[in-house]
């Protein structure tokens, strides 16, 4: 069991919606935090050692690991959406796979005791025969790939936690299901979403992070792959119901105005083996967690637009 309190942490993506809940529980921990961000939001971030660049340059990536000299990596940088357009294949290959491998490069050469890489529930199993349902899920599972080999040949200590559908307070990106529906709920703005039959283990983000953080204190270094979610399944049309039962908006969500996406992967994560292997399962409720949310947007809200994909 690795002890946190006085270690050197990086976390890539740190300005992000994880990130910024990851860094936050760090600093609690006592670790000292070096955050790289491609525009580092600093506001409320005291405390964190910021280095700005973008993970798809390995000059960049290699000097600051170089300068930080990390004990511990969280990789958490990246290309997140997925749609299947063909538009959506470079940024993922270069977002993903390339700022992964040149991340785990420079830990390689200078050495670390553990990387907590993320992963995510879009990827195919391992071992399957699937195709990957998008340039994301392509290119997370690419990524699994080389940090298998960069544990296999060059000793990199890897634990590849495989998240599942995150939510919660403080994402403020309009193309995910949950602020799209509680930004449009609050304007009493009509949402035209899909049939909502797909089933998702919707995670709370306070429990991602401390399943990270239990990856993190793990002695796995293996690099194998741990589920972080709840092993729960509820669908789209049951989370926009429970969010219009919290928010009570004028105009209720219109299911089948938007084209289902195909190949939608339905997956529960692997609870039971997370409790067993790392100590940790997720403790909010899916109700719970949404109510949270709510009550952080009515409290936090703020200019945000974009199309739900």
């Amino acid at each position: 069991m690795f002890e946190l309190m006085g270690k050197r942490v990086l976390v890539t993506g740190a300005s992000g919606f994880i990130g910024k809940a990851l860094t936050r529980e760090l600093l609690r921990a006592g670790t000292e935090v070096h955050g790289i961000s491609r525009s580092p939001d600093v506001s409320g971030a005291a405390g964190i050692s910021w280095w700005t660049g973008d993970c798809t340059d390995y000059g960049f990536v290699r000097t600051t690991v170089r300068g930080c000299r990390p004990d511990i990596v969280f990789h958490l940088a990246g290309y997140v959406y997925g749609m299947r357009d063909l538009e959506a294949v470079l940024p993922a290959l270069h977002g993903n796979l390339t700022a992964t491998v040149n991340v785990l490069a420079s830990l390689a050469e200078a050495g670390c005791e553990k990387v907590v890489l993320a992963g995510s529930l879009e990827e195919p199993e391992r071992g399957s025969t699937e195709a990957p349902s998008s340039p994301y899920a392509a290119s997370k599972w690419a990524c699994d790939t080389y940090a298998r080999m960069f544990h296999q040949l060059y000793q990199v200590p890897i634990v590849n936690p495989r998240i599942f559908m995150v939510y919660g307070p403080g994402h403020w990106e309009n193309k995910k299901l949950v602020p799209y529906l509680v930004n449009a709920f609050l304007d009493n703005e009509e949402t035209k979403l899909t049939g909502g039959t797909r089933n998702v283990d919707w995670v709370y983000v306070d429990d991602v992070v401390n399943g990270l953080l239990a990856c993190a204190r793990s002695g796995i270094v293996d690099g194998s792959r741990v589920d972080i979610g709840t092993g729960r399944l509820s669908s789209v049309r049951e989370v926009a119901e429970i969010l219009c039962d919290l928010i009570q908006p004028a105009t209720k969500p219109v299911f089948g105005a938007a084209p289902d996406r195909p190949f939608e992967q339905v997956r529960a994560a692997a609870a039971d083996e997370a409790k067993q292997r790392i100590g940790w399962n997720a403790e909010v409720s899916l109700r719970d967690g949404l109510a949270k949310t709510v009550d952080w947007y009515r409290r936090n809200r703020r200019g945000v637009s974009g199309k739900l994909q």
